[in-house]
């Protein structure tokens, strides 16, 4: 199978080229390719495999009984997702995910990587040892999701969120990877009251932006 910039995929850190192939054969991963705004899975899905994005982007999102959506993640290229719901008793998934735009993703069937092959291969092992570690890494961002939400003004979410993409840029100048629509839902707000609440952070001197790069200028309230 050929995966290209393996080497650039933290589920794949520290292994050759060679390893990478041979622990992909070993748990029966596949590839496949979804057009923008195509249902990967939709809630309630059986879902065995973890997803690893290769192109495009893919969305999590949620949708209540009267078809309102709200955009929990976005996955870009070379970032898991859908393990939680692949290692979980039931199997199906709580969430959908569609293709934001044309995607390819490779799918690795969960209960064959957690589980040993009878070769105790290393490259196994090491996809594993990743594996766990791609995780973790992924609840500390989903906490940091939910710091977001708790904030009970949509001033405070949005503080906190351009804080938290201002730390992962490590810089006060950044260019964040939703429009306006999915920043909204991400926030779960109104995008009107979205706009308007950025355009008055701007006049404030607080902010300055152009489209979906920002610019921190001083200290939050």
């Amino acid at each position: 199978m050929d995966i290209r910039n393996a080497a650039d995929i933290p589920l794949f850190k520290n292994m050759t080229d060679g390893d990478i192939q041979a622990a992909l054969e070993c748990v029966g991963a596949f590839v496949k390719e979804y057009k923008k705004d195509e249902f990967i899975f939709l809630e309630k899905d059986k879902m065995n495999c973890a997803g690893c994005v290769l192109k495009g982007c893919v969305q999590m999102i949620r949708e209540d009984i009267w078809g309102n959506r709200a955009l929990i993640f976005n996955f870009k290229e070379t970032e898991l997702f859908g393990e939680s719901f692949a290692c979980g008793t039931s199997g199906t998934t709580a969430v959908s995910f569609m293709a934001k735009e044309d995607t390819k993703v490779l799918f690795l069937p969960f209960c064959r990587v957690v589980h040993a092959c009878s070769n105790a291969c290393a490259h196994h092992q090491k996809l594993l040892q990743n594996l766990v570690t791609v995780m973790a890494e992924k609840n500390a961002l989903l906490i940091s999701r939910i710091d977001i939400l708790s904030k009970k003004t949509l001033r405070e979410k949005i503080v906190e969120y351009l804080l938290a993409e201002a730390a992962n840029h490590n810089s006060k100048y950044f260019t964040i990877s939703m429009g306006r629509v999915q920043m909204a839902e991400y926030l779960n707000a109104d995008r009107s009251a979205l706009t308007r609440e950025l355009n008055q952070m701007k006049e404030e001197g607080c902010i300055d932006f152009e489209r979906n790069t920002f610019r921190i200028l001083k200290k939050f309230e």
